[in-house]
């Protein structure tokens, strides 16, 4: 079995920008698959909380359907900050941080690879198990596909978002609090243009007006959220 080391990353750097950052993608894809239970953990607790509404509220289709959007939301985007925590925190703890801010390349440009890896194995599966658990809140099949390509788009942007407040709480023994009071507020427009785009296609409305914004905020965060993820890497590495 390939052995993970820290140095994986730094040893690629000669090869240009781009191989540094596949090297860390790489990396981070075998440090998950090395632990599926922090892959799963996401998945399954989005899975039970829909699973828990029709049995707690009533299982009538057209009361769940009403609900369906923001229930939907609301619990992807939970299972996407239960994961947030760990974002950065096993690559304090055996260096790999301090080696990427060593790196010659930009760490803007490396953590992005990181996140890009979260999202992967958190906010792309979400969105491909949605609609079946659309079904149980009597979804209707029309709005499977902004169901999926909102949570798509929506978790990209949760992941870039959340990775700021994970990297400035990587530092600290119980951060995972502080994140979620961080990071929550920068979540409200996600949610309301997410779920906008489920609940205008259930009613038979244009929905990709709804999308269109959700891809302009993931272009912004793109452009800019990497830039304050290594500032805030570097204030919790170095003050």
């Amino acid at each position: 079995m390939m052995q993970l080391r820290p140095l994986d990353v730094v040893e690629a750097n000669g090869e240009g920008l781009w191989q540094a950052l596949l090297a860390t993608a790489r990396r981070d894809l075998l440090v998950m698959a090395r632990r599926p239970g922090d892959v799963l953990t996401p998945l399954v607790f989005f899975a039970m909380v829909i699973t828990l509404f029709p049995l707690g509220i009533s299982p009538d289709p057209e009361r769940l359907s009403l609900i369906a959007p923001g229930v939907l939301w609301v619990a992807a985007l939970l299972s996407a900050l239960l994961s947030l925590d760990g974002l950065f925190r096993s690559d304090y703890d055996d260096g790999t941080l301090e080696q990427l801010l060593l790196s010659p390349h930009p760490l803007a440009v490396l953590v992005l690879a990181k996140v890009l890896v979260h999202w992967l194995v958190t906010g792309l599966p979400l969105a491909l198990m949605a609609p079946l658990l659309g079904v149980t809140m009597a979804l209707p099949q029309g709005s499977f596909v902004a169901l999926m390509a909102s949570l798509a788009l929506g978790s990209a942007c949760i992941s870039l978002i959340g990775a700021i407040g994970a990297a400035l709480t990587v530092g600290l023994a119980r951060g995972g609090m502080l994140l979620a009071l961080l990071v929550l507020p920068l979540f409200m427009p996600v949610l309301i243009f997410g779920t906008g785009a489920i609940g205008t296609a259930v009613s038979g409305g244009v929905w990709l007006s709804h999308l269109a914004i959700l891809g302009a905020m993931l272009a912004l965060a793109l452009m800019l959220v990497p830039i304050a993820i290594a500032a805030s890497l570097r204030i919790s590495l170095h003050g």
